[in-house]
């Protein structure tokens, strides 16, 4: 099935897929991403924490499956209507062609998630429930200075505070993203009929309507109105409760228009 030249290849795809892979292999077991600190008063880490709605795990279980199997099928049926061919040094065109197909994408989603974990690993942001996964030792921490706190001791299980500090950027975003765009690419390639042709015209149009509609929501929201501005503070008591003397009108003769001196 495979020449000798097409070994190496086969060889040189596995060892371009470990190193796409390389930074998921290594920070995922390692487990030290950026400790960042955090403000007492900040209520958007002070939520309970609560289970996934949907796991990472059930993600890859239907994503994965449902791409390669369409992959799979798409590649042998492209094959078995003579619409490709392979001319790689694999004899058999199905296996050829679905290799490519799988090893494609296989390796943009190690990439894909090479990216994710430097990014979470790198930037460190708090979750919502950092704190409730964290338990910090509230007597070692000053609060009441108001400022910035580092030095800090969690007691919560260490796996949770670990994934506690990996919130941006979303690796349940960015996988289905891939797995939908690619899997939506390769139809518009494969499948050459009229309702095929219309998905890239519709991808490109959904996507400049979000671009659009996300910058001038972020212009509007930012430099437009007040949403990020502080409320007014009150004014202080003895500023709202006036001296009942400058509340009653001072004694007059008459009437204030056509009183005279």
């Amino acid at each position: 099935m495979f020449e000798t030249k097409g070994i190496l290849f086969v060889v040189l795809d596995i060892v371009c897929l470990v190193l796409a892979g390389l930074p998921f292999l290594i920070l995922t077991p390692r487990n030290s991403p950026y400790k960042r600190g955090f403000f007492c008063d900040d209520d958007s880490i002070k939520y309970p924490h609560k289970e996934d709605t949907i796991s990472y795990q059930l993600l890859g279980g239907i994503m994965i499956p449902f791409v390669l199997l369409s992959l799979v099928l798409g590649e042998c049926l492209s094959v078995y209507f003579k619409r490709i061919t392979s001319k790689s040094s694999i004899r058999n065109n199905y296996v050829a062609c679905v290799y490519k197909a799988v090893g494609t994408f296989v390796f943009g989603a190690a990439m894909n998630q090479s990216l994710t974990d430097i990014a979470k690993f790198t930037i460190g942001r708090l979750r919502p429930h950092f704190l409730d996964a964290c338990k910090p030792v509230w007597d070692q921490i000053d609060c009441k200075s108001g400022g910035y706190i580092e030095n800090f001791t969690c007691t919560g299980d260490s796996a949770m505070v670990t994934e506690a500090r990996l919130s941006f950027y979303s690796g349940h975003s960015s996988f289905s993203m891939y797995c939908m765009v690619f899997l939506t690419l390769y139809y518009q390639t494969r499948l050459k009929t009229e309702w095929a042709r219309l998905l890239l015209p519709t991808i490109h149009d959904v996507l400049v309507g979000l671009i659009q509609g996300a910058i001038i929501a972020i212009l509007i929201v930012t430099c437009v109105t007040d949403f990020f501005k502080k409320p007014v503070a009150a004014h202080k008591e003895e500023e709202v409760d006036m001296p009942q003397s400058c509340l009653q009108e001072s004694p007059t003769n008459g009437n204030h228009y056509g009183s005279t001196r």
